[in-house]
């Protein structure tokens, strides 16, 4: 068995992706999406796509582009390039795919993929989460998950810079 094959096999273009989502609709999966930098993976990033994870069948992530990190973070960021956090999140097993996007924002890969779930962070307020308003009108549901306290790519970046 070829591992890495199997964890580039989770990462997938936006084309590769419909007839993914036909798949799972046909086997009546729930389809849980998320997004996010993930710049450098850590306990707090772990805890919170676990917890997504468990809402659902499928978790896609919606992964910025090195060039929309670098629009929202920054031009010091990302630390990783995109091809490397991909494949970090790809490793975990509770992960099904990872897409990549280039925008600031996922809302038209959230229209893309139309999930029954979206999941953000507890720090967002529901009327400021992208795309929110794609997937309640397609009958989604919209939730927010609390964070560990004390973890973020910051912190670590601080961290090692000390």
């Amino acid at each position: 068995m070829n591992y890495l094959e199997i964890l580039n096999q989770k990462i997938i273009n936006k084309e590769k992706l419909t007839p993914l989502l036909t798949y799972w609709r046909l086997k009546n999966h729930r389809l849980v999406f998320t997004n996010g930098c993930f710049d450098i993976l850590h306990r707090g990033h772990i805890e919170y796509l676990a917890k997504a994870a468990s809402l659902g069948d499928v978790l896609v992530i919606g992964l910025n582009t090195d060039q929309s990190v670098k629009n929202i973070k920054g031009p010091q960021r990302p630390v990783q390039d995109e091809k490397s956090r991909a494949l970090v999140l790809a490793s975990l097993t509770f992960v099904t795919a990872v897409v990549f996007f280039n925008e600031d924002t996922p809302y038209n890969l959230i229209e893309q993929i139309k999930p029954d779930v979206l999941v953000k962070g507890a720090d967002y307020q529901k009327e400021d989460i992208v795309g929110a308003d794609v997937v309640e009108s397609n009958g989604g549901e919209i939730i927010t998950v609390n964070l560990t306290e004390g973890y973020s790519t910051s912190s670590v970046i601080n961290k090692i810079k000390e």
